[in-house]
């Protein structure tokens, strides 16, 4: 997600063919998920006349000053959440959203995202409310499998949220290294080419800390509401809950009148608020794979909103893995 904060070369994921998707970038765009600047920096380099930069992320904002300085103008800085973007701007040109977890995030062993690191198990984008302590100890173990199973889609969530459930009982479970090793013990030995142990279940509790997916669902909606008629709304996912939505927002968004047939009526459909060039998604290409290992499991979709009036989306519809009321 952007460059590191030492700048050291790091290519943001799929920018490639992301800028050659909505050519040529001009106007006002807005990176919802701003990072280390990977993305706003490259679509200032294509042409875009001002890129506001949304995180809800503090010390991406405090760490962004720096690099946003010598742009003067043509960067603005927001700290909001980007369910909360057309609050910030209107009519833009796009709108990108880099989802997941950002390499400064994981990075940094005291906000508490890695499984590879010791630290405090915090997981907060915001840095503010409930932390992942909080949920791993406090939550039942019937709610703590159901996350791990429809945000992780962890199939051994249960007996995980079993061991979580004896583990507190002794003491909390306070940092990310005993909660991997409680997974861990929980699991068979991960053979050579396999995910961590803990990979699942940290990515889970990470979304229910944050509510990505309720976030997702909301950002969405919002650079539909942002975008002027012609802009381009570009989601780069990570993994398939979250491509599954994004590839069901576009398809909502975009279907045209039911054709009917002699046995049904015609189905009047809403008029679509966006076209897709193509409807599959755009992946890495092999010298993308061998140069970032990131971009393996990325996927892009890319819509071009239309002057149709928005719609809210509904989250069944979209497929947002939804929890029992607790």
């Amino acid at each position: 997600m952007g460059r590191a904060a030492n700048d050291t070369p790091h290519i943001p994921v799929l920018i490639g063919p992301l800028v050659a998707a909505v050519a040529p970038v001009s106007g006002r765009w807005l990176d919802g998920t701003l990072g280390a600047g990977g993305y706003a920096r490259e679509l200032l380099a294509a042409g875009a006349e001002q890129v506001i930069g949304l995180d809800r992320d503090p010390l991406a904002i405090e760490l962004a000053a720096g690099w946003a300085a010598p742009y003067g103008d043509r960067v603005r800085l927001v700290q909001d959440t980007f369910s909360n973007l057309d609050a910030h701007a209107d009519a833009l040109s796009g709108v990108v959203l880099d989802l997941g977890v950002s390499s400064m995030q994981l990075d940094r062993a005291e906000r508490g995202f890695s499984f590879m690191k010791d630290g405090p198990l915090d997981m907060r984008m915001s840095q503010s409310g409930p932390t992942a302590a909080d949920l791993v100890n406090d939550l039942p173990e019937a709610d703590l499998a159901d996350i791990l199973y429809l945000y992780g889609e962890e199939r051994a969530s249960r007996r995980i949220a079993r061991a979580i459930g004896r583990a507190r009982a002794e003491a909390p479970i306070d940092t990310t290294l005993r909660l991997t090793e409680i997974i861990e013990r929980s699991l068979p030995r991960a053979k050579p080419g396999q995910a961590h142990p803990a990979t699942r279940s940290f990515q889970a509790i990470r979304i229910a800390v944050n509510d990505e997916y309720g976030e997702l669902v909301a950002g969405l909606d919002a650079a539909e509401r942002a975008l002027a008629p012609g802009g381009h709304l570009a989601v780069v996912t990570f993994h398939s809950i979250e491509d599954r939505m994004v590839k069901r927002f576009f398809q909502a968004k975009s279907g045209g009148g039911g054709q009917g047939s002699r046995h049904a009526p015609v189905i009047e459909k809403p008029e679509p608020q966006f076209t897709q060039a193509t409807r599959k998604a755009i992946i890495a290409d092999k010298t993308e794979l061998a140069e970032n290992p990131r971009s393996r499991s990325a996927k892009l979709r890319v819509g071009t909103r239309t002057d149709a009036d928005p719609r809210p989306s509904d989250r069944k519809t979209l497929g947002m893995p939804m929890l029992k009321e607790t």
